[in-house]
């Protein structure tokens, strides 16, 4: 199989018709072998039923059902689980995302050897509420992963077959797919200018609390992709650093006091210092986080995966 489409979906049933015959008249023309992967997140309109008349019409098209509503993550995860293609393309199944693109993404794939295409809407059919904190969002996940994509969250993405059989994706990390993809030495990464089309069925599924929760996510992928398997460098660290200022602050207040009573003056109590809490709550927390540290470790050598590691080839 030449090329697999992994659509997620949540109550769509009016897009889903067209949008089969939109990719249909695309991906013949390039002549190569297909599938589309319908994952129905647990919708509540006719969109399964809608899925299965596709199916018996195009045998290109294959679906799952979620039980209910689990997230755009599970969604992508058990499509990338069923997908047989060596490139996969993800999109959204409201058309918003132009089945046009698809030939183009699938040539940067195959002819220039990537390992993942991340598509960049650089002009958006959003309201302001939706695209400024999407740039905000942007900026701060460029910072802190040094992935330098525009777009994120953008559902428009094509990937080496490797690339999604050596990741995980779960929670609401879908988010996050090139950042997972390039601390498992995905390193050929670029990003594509693609075209966003305004909603023309339904409304969105997403409200702005995405954001938070994407932030949030992204300080979670950010920490586990780099001290899952040494916590103690993270915990160690930030413990030694807080318990050495706390006992310099000790240290000062111990001087102070000293240097009074050394001219006979009488020196006040040391709990009367405020900067002596300052220096107790330092030492006591730098304490905990080498206890985290510790139980951090202790955690990471009983994992079943400790010594899981990606070999891409062997003789």
């Amino acid at each position: 199989m030449n090329l697999s489409l992994v659509i997620p979906l949540y109550n769509e049933d009016e897009s889903l018709s067209e949008l089969i015959e939109w990719i249909a008249r695309v991906v013949q023309k390039m002549s190569i072998s297909y599938e589309v992967i319908f994952v129905d997140d647990g919708s509540k309109d006719q969109s399964w039923s809608v899925i299965q008349d596709l199916s018996a019409k195009y045998p290109e098209v294959h679906g799952i059902k979620f039980q209910r509503n689990y997230g755009k993550s599970a969604a992508l995860h058990e499509g990338f689980r069923k997908a047989t293609g060596d490139v996969i393309i993800t999109m959204d199944a409201d058309l918003q995302d132009s089945p046009d693109e698809i030939p183009e993404l699938y040539r940067m794939i195959v002819e220039e050897k990537l390992d993942l295409v991340s598509g960049w809407k650089q002009k958006r059919h959003d309201p302001l509420s939706k695209t400024i904190p999407t740039k905000l969002y942007n900026w701060a996940a460029r910072k802190m992963s040094g992935v330098y994509l525009h777009d994120f969250n953008c559902g428009l993405k094509a990937y080496n077959s490797k690339v999604i059989k050596s990741i995980e994706v779960y929670g609401e990390m879908h988010r996050y797919i090139p950042i997972m993809a390039k601390r498992a030495g995905f390193v050929k990464i670029k990003e594509k200018v693609v075209q966003h089309q305004a909603r023309k069925y339904g409304v969105t599924k997403f409200g702005i609390e995405r954001f938070l929760f994407g932030f949030l996510d992204l300080m979670s992928i950010t920490f586990v992709s780099r001290f899952s398997k040494s916590p103690m460098h993270f915990f160690g660290t930030l413990g030694f650093f807080m318990s050495i200022l706390g006992l310099i602050i000790a240290a000062f207040i111990g001087y102070q006091k000293w240097a009074v009573l050394q001219v006979g003056q009488q020196a006040p109590l040391v709990v009367n210092n405020p900067f002596f809490y300052m220096a107790l709550t330092l030492m006591v927390l730098g304490s905990q986080m080498f206890l985290a540290g510790f139980l951090g470790e202790l955690i990471s050598r009983s994992s079943s995966d400790r010594n899981k590691y990606q070999i891409e080839a062997e003789i």
